[in-house]
């Protein structure tokens, strides 16, 4: 083969990919060289051609740095030709439900992409960002797009509701970075490794956000490690920003805050207050060794106790006890979940003493204020002595089949069954006999 035709065939295959003929042909057994076979193109009422136009086809991907106009036209395109299929489709078949289905994702991506200029005039809406145009000018803030110097008083500025993204208004069509809200939403949990290192050459020796080209020499830029995540970022997306890094704070009650990148401190600064570590599960011998932790269980514990009273009580609704925890609503859910803002106010002493306040006035209300819920308490049945006792006393011990409460000495002392279950079975036996006995001729 001349030299000249090896060089065309290798620029054609290498060099211009696009080029290339739309398929080779391929020998017939017989010696004939067939047409190639081409798929026909689908008609506009195919159900099949509508679907792969509407649905197979990913109208949420975009190049990094590229906004295009026409996101809200196809994802409207696309949910035109996807009505058009579900009236094809055959009636309660799975096919048309998966199509409905997916239409319904289609219109929540056109709510979220849609452009609010029309009712609120100040606001842009950018890769899932919805950019607020501030009115502040004497703030004077870092852009995130460029990182240079937001000068309030002669530059227009946006700031994202959800993720608090700034950036200059001519930054704005340049944004490339999603919202930090969106995976928080999606995705809302922690990375509890600690410092997951991978090392620069598994990055390509480019930032792991904005890929731009990095090195620990700093050339051409210098190479900032993120302690949450464990990967390298540029001067750009790593501002030496400090935060408690959640893994840390669990596997070694170490709470320094320490380097992260501008996307992880977003991240963790909108996931701080969500209750997503169950410490019983991460690291159970944590109660061992940390004193408050066993103190702010039993509060917790002794709170679910006291919110079967106030669910039941009048007056406590009306007085909306249970809002002096709306901070901490899991509080009054469960005693295991606990946000990274709880460990952080356990460490520093704040919450058990906030807790103890709002406990105080809890059992205050049941046991003092209330007389409903003060009727709602138990005489030890062991030894029918003693005040009325309550599930979230200290000195009281719960029986785990009927509910019934008793003096915790007189509980674990008596050696016989608990009387409350006791009667409970003698009245089914009762019950059980009068039945029979009804039954017979």
């Amino acid at each position: 083969m001349a030299y000249d035709e090896r060089l065309a065939r290798f620029r054609q295959a290498h060099l211009n990919p696009f080029n290339k003929a739309p398929e080779q042909q391929q020998e017939h057994p017989d010696g004939e060289t067939p047409t190639p076979a081409r798929r026909p193109d689908p008609s506009p009422g195919d159900p099949e051609g509508t679907l792969d136009l509407g649905l197979a086809e990913d109208h949420f991907s975009r190049p990094v740095g590229l906004i295009l106009a026409s996101d809200v036209q196809q994802l409207r395109q696309a949910i035109e030709e996807c009505k058009r299929a579900i009236l094809a489709l055959p009636e309660h078949s799975e096919r048309q439900k998966d199509a409905v289905v997916r239409l319904i994702h289609l219109r929540l991506k056109l709510q979220e992409l849609k452009d609010p200029d029309e009712d609120e005039p100040n606001i842009r809406v950018v890769l899932e960002h919805r950019f607020y145009k501030e009115k502040s000018k004497s703030v004077k803030q870092m852009c995130d797009k460029c990182s240079t110097i937001i000068w309030g008083l002669i530059q227009t500025w946006y700031t994202c509701t959800g993720c608090y993204y700034r950036c200059h208004s001519k930054c704005l069509p340049l944004v490339s970075k999603a919202c930090v809200r969106a995976k928080v939403s999606h995705q809302a949990e922690y990375q509890l490794s600690i410092c997951p290192e991978s090392g620069l050459d598994s990055q390509d020796y480019r930032c792991a956000e904005c890929r731009a080209p990095v090195s620990l020499r700093g050339v051409p830029s210098e190479a900032r490690q993120c302690d949450y995540t464990g990967l390298y970022y540029c001067s750009s997306c790593h501002w030496n920003d400090l935060a408690v890094v959640p893994a840390r704070a669990i596997h070694n009650w170490d709470f320094e805050p320490r380097k992260v990148s501008r996307c992880s401190m977003r991240y963790l600064a909108l996931m701080v207050s969500r209750p997503v570590l169950k410490l019983r599960e991460i690291n159970p011998l944590l109660f061992n060794y940390v004193e408050e932790l066993v103190e702010i269980r039993k509060l917790r514990q002794d709170i679910l106790l006291m919110k079967p009273y106030f669910i039941t009580c009048k007056e406590a609704m009306e007085a909306r006890l249970l809002l002096q925890l709306q901070d901490r609503q899991h509080f009054v859910e469960n005693d295991e979940m606990y946000s990274l803002q709880d460990l952080i106010d356990i460490e520093a002493g704040r919450l058990s003493c906030s807790l103890t306040e709002i406990h105080t006035l809890f059992a205050k209300h049941i046991k003092l204020d209330c007389e409903r819920c003060q009727a709602k308490g138990f005489v030890c049945e062991l030894c029918k002595e003693g005040d009325v006792l309550f599930p979230f006393d200290s000195h009281t011990s719960v029986c785990t089949d009927c509910s019934a409460v008793f003096h915790r000495d007189c509980y674990y002392d008596n050696s016989t069954t608990c009387p409350k279950c006791a009667r409970l079975s003698l009245r089914k036996q009762s019950l059980f006999q009068d039945s029979g006995t009804e039954a017979e001729p």
